[in-house]
């Protein structure tokens, strides 16, 4: 524990140094990346001075009771400070996510169902910027394709915080455990018979990679214009301002078509472009790791379902963690806190368990 914070609290004060670097001062983006890292950084370095102090002081107190038996009576209290700053910091020495700091690019898919998939993949969206409002983040919807009855076939949505964020409470850190297949059971509007049907939409999160973070060539993108259409086949514009990118060596195809610029459009699909380029090579770190991998809650697997909002019975179940409440209609208003942390608590219950084992 102790090289593992001496380590951290050595690149605390090198990105301090960094900082102050006329250079690197005058590269916002750069700078943007190493200040989300030091603020990341400083509640452990804060932890591990905390504890270091408090071992001095036990160990100072323990000297001079050897010479006066009246400092022996400040050596339980000491103990107790030091056995606390430690817990606090193992805790924060735990391994994180090393996105767990970044935004996110979130895709909501409608699946099976049809146009009733389609609805629900709608309330998906609104259940996540109605979220994202309460947790006083900026959200941007990036293109959208819509279906016949209001729903969407896929929305692309761009969720950030404002400011610096606190460890943990980053839009990746907390809304990357919503990967996965979302199913609900419901009677749907298209039903004339009152019966309960089940359909399913997809969610997909990526943390959003900065330009420093993912190099792309030039010449390994094939780019196309097309003019943009609606629900139905409508048009939506009368020129050709829908781009879609190709990314040649992965194959990778990013299309959007939401503005009416084919610049805005472009710029669009290269963020959606880069965060699926970083999460692939997250992705294959992860693969050769795949036994610390099973461990973890996470997942952005489409295959995997994860959760079921069934409307006759107002539930919401996590089937990963087993929560289940009956506020679903809360829950779909934004209110997410109580059924994502039982996913980071989860997670965290297992990074420990991973390190004890270690």
């Amino acid at each position: 524990m102790l090289e593992s914070a001496e380590a951290l609290a050595a690149e605390h004060a090198e990105i301090e140094a960094a900082m102050g670097d006329p250079e690197i001062a005058g590269d916002p983006d750069r700078l943007r990346v190493l200040n989300k890292r030091y603020a990341m950084l400083a509640p452990t370095v804060s932890a591990y001075r905390d504890w270091v102090a408090a071992q001095a002081d036990l160990g100072a107190a323990r000297e001079l009771a050897a010479e006066d038996p009246s400092f022996a009576e400040e050596v339980p209290a000491l103990t107790e400070r030091v056995e606390e700053t430690e817990a606090r910091l193992r805790r924060l020495l735990v391994p994180r996510d090393p996105d767990d700091d970044r935004d996110i690019i979130l895709e909501v898919k409608a699946g099976e169902g049809g146009e009733e998939s389609a609805l629900f993949a709608g309330d998906l969206l609104r259940m996540y910027l109605r979220h994202a409002e309460r947790r006083g983040w900026a959200t941007e919807v990036l293109d959208a394709t819509e279906s016949d009855l209001g729903g969407y076939k896929d929305v692309r949505v761009a969720v950030k915080a404002r400011g610096v964020t606190e460890p943990g409470d980053a839009p990746w850190a907390r809304l990357k455990y919503e990967g996965g297949v979302h199913r609900v059971q419901r009677v749907p509007v298209t039903e004339s018979q009152g019966r309960i049907h089940t359909s399913a939409a997809g969610v997909w999160v990526m943390p959003e990679a900065e330009e420093v973070d993912v190099s792309i060539d030039p010449n390994d993108l094939r780019i196309d214009v097309y003019r943009s259409s609606g629900p139905g086949g409508q048009s939506v514009n009368t020129t050709d301002s829908a781009v879609r990118i190709t990314h040649v060596p992965t194959g990778l195809v990013v299309s959007c078509q939401n503005e009416k610029s084919q610049l805005q459009n472009r710029e669009s699909a290269m963020r959606v472009l880069r965060a699926r380029l970083h999460q692939m090579r997250v992705d294959e770190a992860n693969a050769a790791a795949a036994d610390a991998r099973a461990s973890q809650v996470r997942t952005v697997d489409r295959s995997e379902r994860i959760r079921t909002y069934n409307f006759p019975e107002n539930r919401i179940s996590d089937h990963r963690t087993g929560y289940k409440s009956y506020n679903l209609d809360v829950v779909l208003d934004g209110d997410l806190d109580a059924i994502i942390q039982s996913a980071v608590d989860a997670d965290e219950a297992a990074r420990l368990a991973a390190m004890v084992q270690d």
